[in-house]
């Protein structure tokens, strides 16, 4: 799936005050999610002795889709594409990169 139709798609489920005109909320939900993510890596460490189980990977799938989620719907509130923040990035990303080397 492409990070348009991802967007698109995940736009269709966006229900919560002031859509578009709101983005703390998608921003506290965003936060919520990574929680909900590094609590299931703390407890990969302190349970699991830092082994991924199929059923830990199925969680963290789950989780860090909700994590995607919320990025769109925060990156929809800014009048930003999924695409052109992926880009910036690994720009961003290629300059650091390339001042280290």
């Amino acid at each position: 799936m492409k990070f348009e139709e991802y967007q698109a798609e995940a736009k269709q489920t966006a229900l919560y005050p002031n859509r578009l005109k709101n983005l703390e909320y998608p921003t506290l939900g965003l936060a919520g999610e990574a929680g909900e993510v590094a609590n299931i890596v703390k407890k990969i460490q302190r349970d699991d002795g830092g082994v991924i189980t199929d059923e830990t990977r199925a969680k963290l799938k789950d989780e860090l889709g909700d994590v995607l989620w919320y990025i769109s719907a925060c990156a929809d509130e800014l009048g930003l594409t999924l695409a052109e923040i992926a880009e910036f990035n690994v720009e961003k990303l290629a300059k650091r990169h390339h001042r280290k080397s």
